[in-house]
């Protein structure tokens, strides 16, 4: 039987919005999670841009390896190219993740960005995200409630992220919080 699975990231781990029948950490190769990505709808405005994740090219990525039932897959494709796709800054690609407790290496859909999109931001300073972060707020919410939850998720899978938590440094995110 064919297995579908789908790798999160960012707020994918904490808010999936989709039917899975199990969860497991997993890790991909080849690209890394970076605030890469200007939001013009989730977390921010065309005018007033915020950043989301994205996997960028080099190193590796920890984040959550979900499956999904064969019945549910077409539905959860749909939901996620509407969430994900509402700009096309992602391009969904099916990538080899390893998943870290069961050992095994799986084919998994995840969305990587363009870096051809008007949307890419590229490598920015710590001062610029920050700017951005602090300043966006769209159809999803604030961009800062974006980035302490991921941070919060990635604490709690004991995964540490330098720049993320230079970022929550920055924002005055505390280690406390991450428990709640």
């Amino acid at each position: 039987m064919e297995q579908f699975w789908i790798f999160g990231y960012g707020s994918l781990m904490w808010r999936p919005g989709f039917d899975f029948v199990r969860s497991e950490s997993a890790r991909v190769h080849g690209y890394h999670r970076s605030l890469c990505v200007y939001s013009h709808v989730h977390r921010g405005t065309p005018e007033r841009p915020g950043l989301v994740l994205g996997l960028d090219r080099g190193g590796s990525c920890h984040g959550i390896a979900f499956q999904v039932m064969p019945e549910s897959w077409e539905k959860t494709i749909a939901y996620l190219r509407a969430r994900e796709q509402v700009t096309s800054v992602y391009l969904e690609r099916r990538k080899n993740i390893k998943l870290t407790e069961s050992d095994r290496t799986v084919d998994a859909v995840t969305y990587v960005v363009d870096r051809a999109h008007s949307q890419y931001a590229g490598i920015l300073s710590d001062e610029a995200l920050e700017h951005h972060v602090r300043l966006g707020q769209g159809v999803s919410g604030h961009c800062t409630d974006y980035v302490m939850n991921t941070l919060a998720h990635l604490r709690e899978m004991s995964i540490h992220d330098p720049a993320l938590e230079r970022l929550g440094h920055r924002l005055g995110y505390q280690a406390a919080k991450s428990s709640s």
